[in-house]
């Protein structure tokens, strides 16, 4: 497979619902077909609801059958909050765990008396991945309409809500592409054209350009070949160097073409677009970057000193961090180089590992450290969750902020493959960049060559 950077490690990589339910205290159970939105359906309930103590906790067993035909148990408490009633939510892991295998029933008990619960069946839409530009076939950089254009290793992916631009990696090109029709064109660059020049549109030149962001007016790039962070003004396409000096990689702070930069890989702006943050790969450290004057400090991480350790400012330490996402107040971090996700505290430097066990590379579900990745690349947030691109596993993640708890949304570890379809069904292979509108989520699946979108 070709070495997708220069960084020190290496990308390898219906509504058909039957639900039964039993309350394991010896109870017995109802089962209901495809049950319409709204229905309520008895089950019975033992020990008797009026001999149970307020707060009796009780476990909850839900057994669904998917679009897929596949079989999955979701497992939830009920807790009695009365004499004779009963209440019990499918949420936390639960739910989450319901929603990424693509069940399109969300089931909550609630009432019930004289030994019965009520449990309500409430639809909601099946979420679907759909390719929307490219296809698995055709690596090249064609401008076209959906899978008439092509890409050369997508990598980094923002949006402002109306287009999607992308980063082509080996391309040295950034792409927009229109999200209601899918038609990509060309913002700037020149396709297989490397370079460093400033200028608008085809004049300008990029040396494998990483991470993307944007405050609706502006992109800004991660230039990792060049060790520069650039600017483009949406409107014209005019490209300048914001930071940074081509050619030039280093570690210092400053200002303009004072600062250096080692391979950054992740960007990302703040809510009011004064500041932007960003992994400076090589250098294992965060970045912020003032807008305004271009002056560039070092937040967290000390340049050279590779490791794992949470701490504040210089005091932590990180390996290869590349994807990276804001909620205002904090950075997320994918630290690529030890399959963890890492949080970043913007106001004090102060750096804890949200999820993932530093060097125990894997793929497993679970909260905080007992949750596996695999050299994740991608991350980005929609303020409750954060959703991350796990690129060598060929998965997206989700983590819920306030539990730490991990999830697989879509894609089935360490298969590749290119598959559109429910989120059991959908296949991807090694996705470096993804991004969220706030309601759906787009991802630069990158040795498929294509953009794909979670809906």
């Amino acid at each position: 497979m070709k070495q997708m950077t220069k960084w020190r490690w290496t990308a390898g990589v219906g509504f058909l619902f039957t639900l039964s339910l039993v309350l394991n205290c010896g109870g017995s159970s109802s089962t209901t077909s495809n049950a319409p939105a709204g229905s309520l359906v008895s089950i019975a309930v033992t020990p008797n609801s009026p001999s149970a103590p307020a707060g009796t906790v009780q476990q909850l067993t839900a057994t669904g059958t998917y679009s897929d035909f596949s079989t999955r148990d979701i497992t939830s408490q009920v807790t009695w909050t009365s004499s004779n009633t009963t209440t019990a939510t499918i949420d936390g892991s639960g739910l989450a765990s319901a929603k990424a295998k693509g069940t399109t029933t969300i089931i909550a008990a609630s009432g019930g008396k004289s030994g019965q619960a009520f449990l309500t069946v409430t639809s909601a839409p099946l979420r679907n991945v759909a390719t929307i530009a490219g296809t698995a076939s055709g690596l090249g950089s064609a401008d076209g309409v959906g899978a008439a254009a092509s890409f050369n290793y997508p990598a980094g992916i923002t949006t402002d809500g109306t287009n999607l631009y992308v980063t082509e990696f080996y391309g040295h090109t950034i792409r927009k592409i229109a999200i209601a029709t899918g038609a990509v064109t060309t913002l700037a660059g020149t396709p297989g054209a490397s370079g460093s020049a400033d200028g608008t549109g085809a004049r300008a030149r990029f040396n494998n350009p990483y991470g993307i962001a944007t405050d609706g007016t502006n992109l800004y790039v991660a230039d990792s070949g060049n060790h520069t962070i650039r600017k483009i003004v949406i409107a014209t396409g005019a490209v300048t160097t914001l930071a940074g000096t081509p050619g030039n990689g280093g570690a210092t702070d400053g200002t303009g073409t004072a600062a250096l930069f080692s391979n950054p890989s992740g960007i990302t702006t703040d809510p009011d677009n004064k500041n932007l943050y960003l992994t400076d790969s090589n250098n294992d450290t965060i970045r912020k970057i003032v807008v305004a004057t271009g002056a560039v400090t070092t937040i967290a991480g000390t340049p050279g000193a590779t490791g794992s350790a949470d701490g504040t400012g210089a005091a932590a330490t990180f390996h290869q961090p590349v994807g990276i996402a804001t909620d205002g107040s904090n950075l997320y971090v994918a630290d690529t180089g030890n399959s963890t996700i890492r949080k970043v505290v913007i106001g004090t430097g102060a750096v804890t590992t949200v999820a993932g066990n530093a060097g125990n590379i894997g793929f497993t579900d679970g909260i905080g450290p007992a949750a596996g990745f695999n050299n994740p690349a991608g991350i980005t947030t929609d303020g409750t969750n954060f959703y991350v691109a796990d690129t060598l596993n060929s998965t997206i993640r989700q983590v819920v902020i306030s539990t730490r708890a991990v999830t697989t949304l879509t894609g089935t570890p360490l298969v590749q493959g290119s598959a559109d379809g429910s989120l059991t069904v959908a296949t991807f292979f090694a996705p470096f960049g993804i991004t969220t509108d706030g309601t759906n989520l787009y991802v630069a699946d990158t040795y498929n060559y294509t953009i794909r979108k979670i809906y």
